[in-house]
C-alpha cells in the first residue's frame, strides 16, 4: 500500500494554478453534481462535515496567512479569501448542514475530500460525505453508503488480501497519526474527472509528447471530536518527458512496467498502446543515464533511498520554481 507517515505541515498544499483548478471543479460540480459532491443525511454526518471544514480552514488560515483568515467572533465570524478577494459567512447553524460545509471547503480548497464514519448497526465503515472531482473509472457518488469492502471491489486482491486488514487498522487508528501514500498511473492526456471507463480511451499510435505521469497523493486520519475518518486527496500531472531527467526513475519504472503483476498493470498503471510507447522511450533513457554515468551499470532496480523522490530532486525543484 505504500503508507507512510504523515508530514502534517504538508497536510494541504496550494499551487500556481489555484484558480484555474477551482473554476475547473465547479465546472464540474455543474455538470454532474452529486456524483461529485454530496453528504448523507443526519446530525453525526454533519458534525463531521463542519469538524473537517473548521480543521481545514484552521489549517490554511496558519500556513498560507496572506492568502486566507477567519475575521470576527461566534456567529459573526466571516472567512476571507484574499486570492478570489471573497468573503464567506461562517453560521453557527451552519454546523449541521453536512454539504454546506462541504460547499465551502469546495469553493475555497481545490483538493477531494471523502467522509466515512463507523456504522452502528453492522460496525462497518461506511462513505457518508464527500467533495471528489480526481476520479477516472468511477465517480464517489456511486459509492455514497457504501463499506470499504464494497467500495474497494474492484481493486485486484483487495477482498483476498487486504480487506481484514484494513477493516482492523480504521478500527483502531489513532487521532495523532495521519497517513499519506501516493498511487500513479501513465495516462494519454490529462484526465481528471472520467466517470465511465469507456470514456478512458486506449488511443492507437499515440505520441510521447502527450503522455502523463498522474500521480493521487492521499492522506488519511482520524477527525478527534467526531472520530469519523478523512480521506484527502489531489491528483498531480506531469509530463512523462519530464522523467528523462530524474536518476533512477527510467530504469526503476521500465522494470515496473515490463515485470510487475499484468493484473496490476493494465489497465491499472498504463493501458495497452500507451505501454507500447513507454517502455521502448524508458529503456532508451536507462541507457542514457547509465552511459552519462547517472546511475551505475550494476544498479538493480529498487525503492529509492529518497522515496518518493529521487537523487538530486530538490535542486530541480529549486530550479523549476526560479531560486
Amino acid at each position: 500500500m505504500s503508507l507512510m507517515k504523515l508530514e502534517p505541515d504538508y497536510w494541504i498544499e496550494l499551487e500556481q494554478g489555484y484558480k484555474a483548478s477551482l473554476a475547473a471543479r465547479h465546472k464540474l460540480l455543474e455538470t454532474h453534481g452529486d456524483m461529485a459532491l454530496f453528504s448523507s443525511p443526519g446530525d453525526s454526518t454533519a458534525l463531521a462535515c463542519h469538524e473537517l471544514l473548521e480543521m481545514a480552514l484552521q489549517f490554511v488560515c496558519h500556513r498560507y496567512p496572506a492568502c486566507f483568515a477567519i475575521e470576527g467572533d461566534g456567529a459573526d465570524r466571516v472567512l476571507v479569501n484574499h486570492i478570489l478577494q471573497t468573503r464567506t459567512p461562517l453560521r453557527k447553524e451552519d454546523a449541521l448542514d453536512g454539504l454546506k460545509s462541504l460547499q465551502i471547503l469546495f469553493d475555497n480548497i481545490p483538493e477531494d475530500f471523502a467522509i466515512v464514519q463507523r456504522d452502528d448497526t453492522d460496525g462497518r465503515y461506511r462513505l457518508r460525505a464527500a467533495a471528489v472531482c480526481s476520479s477516472v473509472g468511477w465517480h464517489i457518488g456511486q459509492h455514497r453508503g457504501k463499506p470499504l469492502r464494497d467500495i474497494h471491489g474492484s481493486v485486484t486482491d483487495y477482498a483476498t488480501k487486504m480487506a481484514r486488514s484494513m477493516d482492523r487498522y480504521f478500527a483502531r487508528m489513532p487521532t495523532d497519526q495521519p497517513i499519506q501514500r501516493g498511487s500513479w498511473s501513465l495516462e494519454q492526456g490529462r484526465p481528471l474527472f472520467l466517470p465511465e471507463e469507456g470514456m478512458r480511451e486506449d488511443v492507437p499510435d499515440i505520441d510521447v509528447e502527450d503522455i502523463t505521469l498522474r500521480c493521487d497523493w492521499q492522506t488519511l486520519r482520524r477527525l478527534p471530536l467526531t472520530g469519523a475518518i478523512v480521506f484527502n486527496f489531489k491528483a498531480v500531472f506531469t509530463a512523462f518527458t519530464k522523467l528523462r531527467t530524474e536518476p533512477y526513475v527510467p530504469a526503476l519504472l521500465h522494470c515496473v512496467l515490463s515485470e510487475g503483476d499484468p493484473r496490476l498493470i493494465t489497465p491499472g498503471k498504463c493501458m495497452k498502446n500507451t505501454r507500447a510507447v513507454v517502455l521502448p522511450t524508458l529503456k532508451e533513457w536507462e541507457d542514457e543515464q547509465t552511459k552519462a554515468g547517472v546511475v551505475p551499470t550494476d544498479w538493480e532496480p529498487r525503492t529509492l533511498d529518497e522515496s518518493p523522490f529521487f537523487p538530486g530532486w530538490e535542486a530541480q525543484w529549486h530550479e523549476a520554481q526560479g531560486f
